[in-house]
């Protein structure tokens, strides 16, 4: 995490008060592994149960083994699990969700993404981070998107809706030999920022292409769907938001809501973003392109 901040690392007031807050800022300031990135990541999701689970437990929600999760506690200054449990129920008091009775898998999916998005919101307490992302992202001109494999939906539709009211998007939705190419030709034309989608499972290609991005001279804010994630310490602003993983494949309301998030701050950052609009709207109209 060295480097990077965002809204999750900072958080507001209310942000940090809640379970989810306060764990962040535990982990905050220490250099964690992949595996511990993975525990920590776990923790937050299910921040208000985690003083309450033994660790092996903990090491089956995160998918790594009891040691790890041993070896994490330590790595964050305590003597072992148990302390860190006993510290967690100080600091972070929270009762186990209540069994809400007989629920089915798909069910359990939509809770696990109403919960993503309560976090955001309390994320989003601290509107300062993605209200630096939005100038950041509106005074680039031109604005390069990357999302790549589960990120490119992402990334295609803030390309899509941006380029109505930003004067140059461009979509970075491929990887290959080419992608480190594109970059470059978007500094030489004036880029000033890179805006990055990343989720799991994180392509060492997007790691590789927000290094080459800063070694070239641009700013990196990333989208992803942990303040833990590989490509935290290749990103200069980090906002976080978590997927769901209750189904075969990761779920990402959260993700796709804190990017039209961003383009409501990009928005608010360009003085003829609304003008914008009203222009395409009147085209739309006199094309009869839409059937509404």
């Amino acid at each position: 995490m060295s480097g990077t901040s965002g809204a999750g690392a900072r958080g507001g007031t209310d942000g940090a008060e809640s379970p989810a807050g306060r764990l962040q800022a535990l982990f905050e300031g220490h250099r964690l592994t992949p595996t511990q990135r993975r525990i920590a990541h776990s923790m937050v999701r299910r921040a208000s149960d985690v003083p309450f689970l033994s660790s092996v437990e903990l090491a089956e929600l995160a998918g790594v083994s009891q040691p790890s999760v041993t070896r994490f506690a330590v790595a964050l200054g305590f003597d072992g699990y148990p302390a860190l449990r006993r510290h967690l129920r100080e600091v972070a008091p929270a009762e186990p969700v209540a069994d809400t009775g007989a629920v089915n898998e798909y069910q359990q999916a939509v809770a696990a993404e109403i919960e993503n998005l309560r976090h955001l919101a309390e994320v989003l307490a601290d509107p300062g981070p993605v209200r630096e992302a939005g100038r950041l992202l509106a005074g680039s001109r031109p604005l390069p998107v990357l999302g790549l494999r589960a990120a490119a939906a992402q990334a295609h539709g803030f390309a899509y809706f941006a380029a109505k009211v930003h004067p140059d998007v461009r979509l970075l939705g491929e990887g290959g030999t080419m992608l480190h190419d594109r970059i470059d030709a978007a500094v030489r034309a004036g880029a000033g920022t890179l805006l990055c989608f990343a989720l799991p499972r994180h392509p060492r290609e997007v790691v590789e292409a927000l290094v080459h991005a800063k070694e070239a001279g641009l700013t990196v804010v990333t989208v992803a769907d942990s303040a833990f994630a590989p490509v935290a310490k290749v990103s200069d602003l980090l906002l976080p938001a978590a997927v769901g993983t209750g189904l075969a494949f990761d779920t990402a309301c959260a993700p796709m809501l804190l990017g039209r998030v961003l383009l409501e701050a990009m928005c608010d950052d360009l003085p003829d973003a609304q003008a914008r609009l009203e222009e395409f709207d009147a085209k739309a109209a006199a094309r009869g392109l839409f059937v509404d």
